[in-house]
């Protein structure tokens, strides 16, 4: 049995895997930080992954959320904080 998120996630990944350069995601998402690999794992800990999403918390306040991402060149981006 497929996953119940598995066809959203397939259909986002192949929306999302254009090989956009960090200018150009920022143009689509203005309301978010544009994070290389390095860069996220300076802010985050990724809790998990599911492509194209990845869970993160806050290494400031401990608060989670996720990210989008594209797998090349590798940008995250779309923050949405949880409601915790």
């Amino acid at each position: 049995m497929l996953e119940e998120t598995e066809e959203y996630r397939r259909k986002r990944a192949a929306e999302l895997n254009q090989g956009l350069s960090r200018e150009e995601i920022q143009i689509l998402f203005p309301e978010t930080r544009v994070y290389s690999t390095e860069e996220l794992r300076l802010e985050f800990e990724v809790v998990g992954f599911a492509a194209p999403l990845v869970v993160v918390r806050s290494k400031a306040d401990g608060s989670s959320g996720s990210f989008e991402f594209q797998h090349s060149p590798r940008f995250y981006f779309n923050h949405v904080r949880d409601g915790n």
